[in-house]
């Protein structure tokens, strides 16, 4: 016959044994998830340069954005001494004389010797005077003497050194105050060479249609019209200083060959007779101090020369690639309308 009580002990039986299989596969799990954990930990590898390089930016990326009153620098000064010729009108018992300023070159907003400038009007002394507007080279305003360098304050660096940067006006000129000078002689032999364009019966038709010109007489241009009348070159040119009221100088005899060869000009045959004298052009000894300090890199001793070449007949101005013809009134009904109308 077959044992009920066999079959419930044997169902018992197996109950248990699962259960305790159960219970040893969860604390085997247990131990295993342990023994993982604690092997991770072991196997922790030093950080690699990238992670360094990562913690790095990000350390530096929290300095910038902590506010300055934050930060904790200790940033050593960086002193330069700057000599100024400094002169008042308002003193004439005063000589001129040489004023020294040791300057922090870290507390300049740039780099530039006008920087400098700056800050020792600003924190100095503030009736220093000199000139300055557009900052870039390109006004000419801050025109100066620089460790004997006719030169722009703007594009000028301002280096760290031993010896002191010593600033002087312009040399051979006349002082206003401090570093601004008199350029009224200057700028009035500019305007007598008449910088604009001149043609003959067009006088009514200015700035109302286009005056062509190609390109390879554009690129006569080059080298000329890029002149800012900053007089440096003008007035380190030594026979400037001996007839600066007779001879026109590097500068102005620059923008006289620029209108001369420009082939939408008709008025340079007028223009040459009036440097055919003396003194306008033939002073120029050609010394070349005007190449060597021109801050734009130009080269005003060539165009001196060519002026010469073309007052001596070596050379003539050539015949325009383009020509704009100049308008016929007699037409019956203007092509372009007179100004005056």
């Amino acid at each position: 016959m077959f044992n009920f009580n066999t079959i419930s002990n044997a169902s018992q039986f197996w109950s248990c044994t699962i259960a305790s299989l159960r219970r040893y596969k969860c604390q085997n799990n247990r131990f295993r998830s342990h023994r993982f954990l604690s092997s991770t930990k072991k196997a922790e590898k030093p950080p690699s340069e990238e992670d360094k390089l990562v913690t790095t930016e990000i350390a530096i990326v929290k300095e910038c954005k902590t506010p300055p009153e934050e930060r904790k620098i200790d940033i050593k000064p960086r002193l330069q001494t700057i000599r100024v010729y400094r002169w008042n009108p308002e003193k004439p018992n005063v000589k001129p004389y040489m004023q020294q300023f040791s300057v922090d070159l870290n507390k300049c907003t740039g780099t530039m010797v006008l920087d400098v400038l700056a800050l020792i009007k600003a924190e100095y002394d503030p009736t220093l005077s000199y000139r300055k507007s557009c900052r870039e080279g390109i006004c000419g305003c801050c025109a100066m003497n620089i460790n004997g360098v006719n030169n722009l304050a703007c594009i000028t660096k301002a280096l760290e050194s031993s010896k002191p940067i010593v600033i002087y006006p312009l040399p051979h000129s006349y002082v206003i105050r401090d570093l601004v000078t008199d350029l009224e002689q200057y700028l009035k032999q500019y305007k007598n060479i008449e910088p604009f364009l001149k043609r003959t019966g067009e006088d009514n038709y200015v700035g109302l249609r286009q005056i062509l010109q190609s390109p390879r007489d554009r690129d006569k241009l080059n080298g000329l019209y890029e002149c800012i009348l900053c007089g440096c070159c003008t007035f380190a040119c030594p026979p400037y200083w001996w007839l600066g009221d007779k001879f026109l100088g590097p500068s102005t005899l620059l923008q006289a060959y620029r209108w001369i060869i420009d082939s939408r000009d008709m008025g340079h045959k007028e223009r040459l007779t009036k440097l055919r004298d003396y003194y306008s052009v033939y002073r120029c000894h050609t010394i070349f101090n005007c190449t060597k300090t021109c801050p734009k890199g130009l080269n005003p001793g060539k165009a001196v020369a060519q002026i010469k070449r073309l007052l001596a007949g070596l050379a003539k101005k050539d015949r325009p690639d383009i020509e704009t013809p100049i308008p016929n009134p007699c037409r019956g009904e203007e092509e372009y309308p007179c100004r005056e109308e």
